[in-house]
């Protein structure tokens, strides 16, 4: 169960959720909220460095200096979803932490939406063909040793995309998907529910990477990726038991690619 919230106030996100009843094991056991930080993968590692206890989450209503994968930027405004959870992996379920997020997210949008999103490989979520959330792994690994790992989500619940030059035509909130209200504290809950689920199941040697694999829109398609600085072009046949991507270039050659080297994927004619 969870355990103190930082600078709670009345009507923020955390004690909406909480209100609501929170009943994880790990992920959530100890929530803090912000109404303004400038990233909440910094502060979630700030926390990290200092030894904090697993499943802490980092919850904020604005970031001012938020970031996507490679270091992009990822437009944070008011009345969506932004969190950062801090996790102590093993070497070996390591890699399956980006997996498992975009599952948890999934499931819980559709269970609080009833929309049916897709992800594209390595780990953006979409409806409609757009993006409506983004998954980040971040860790330290000293050794043989997981330092700790910091997983970040972003969710664009009534973001209006269309109004915003960088994002427009490309992403999508699920307020617009569903024309409806969809409530953030209860989309909060299950998303930390369904982390903390997996993650159990992760422990005990049961990964996620065989729904993971069911909802990947990107197999079967030809496309092109930016990998370790080389594009290369193919159909995307599968993924491995750790979730790379099996590309087969026009040649006959097969690549593996790491979802943590792969730096763009996009269709390719």
């Amino acid at each position: 169960m969870y355990k103190a919230r930082e600078k709670e106030m009345a009507g923020n996100l955390v004690a909406e959720t909480l209100r609501g009843g929170l009943f994880t094991r790990i992920v959530g056991k100890r929530l803090l909220f912000f109404q303004e930080v400038g990233s909440t993968m910094d502060e979630a590692l700030r926390r990290a460095e200092r030894g904090t206890e697993e499943g802490t989450v980092v919850v904020a209503e604005t970031q001012t200096a938020s970031r996507g994968r490679q270091g992009r930027a990822w437009v944070s405004r008011t009345g969506n979803l932004y969190l950062s959870v801090v996790l102590y992996p093993s070497l070996q379920t390591l890699p399956y932490l980006n997996s498992l997020c975009g599952v948890a997210v999934v499931r819980a949008i559709a269970n609080i939406s009833g929309l049916k999103p897709r992800i594209k490989w390595p780990n953006d979520i979409l409806l409609e063909g757009k993006k409506v959330a983004g998954v980040l792994v971040e860790s330290a690994i000293a050794g043989e040793q997981v330092h700790h790992s910091i997983i970040g989500i972003g969710i664009n619940v009534a973001l209006e995309a269309d109004e915003i030059d960088e994002i427009a035509g490309g992403a999508i909130s699920l307020n617009h998907a569903s024309a409806g209200d969809i409530p953030r504290d209860e989309l909060l809950r299950e998303i930390l529910q369904q982390l903390d689920a997996l993650y159990i199941q992760l422990n005990h040697g049961d990964t996620p990477v065989e729904e993971w694999e069911e909802l990947l829109d990107t197999l079967g398609q030809r496309v092109k990726v930016t990998w370790q600085g080389e594009e290369y072009v193919g159909f995307a046949d599968g993924i491995d038991a750790q979730g790379s991507l099996l590309l087969r270039e026009d040649s006959g050659t097969m690549r593996t690619l790491a979802a943590g080297d792969a730096t763009s994927l996009r269709p390719a004619p």
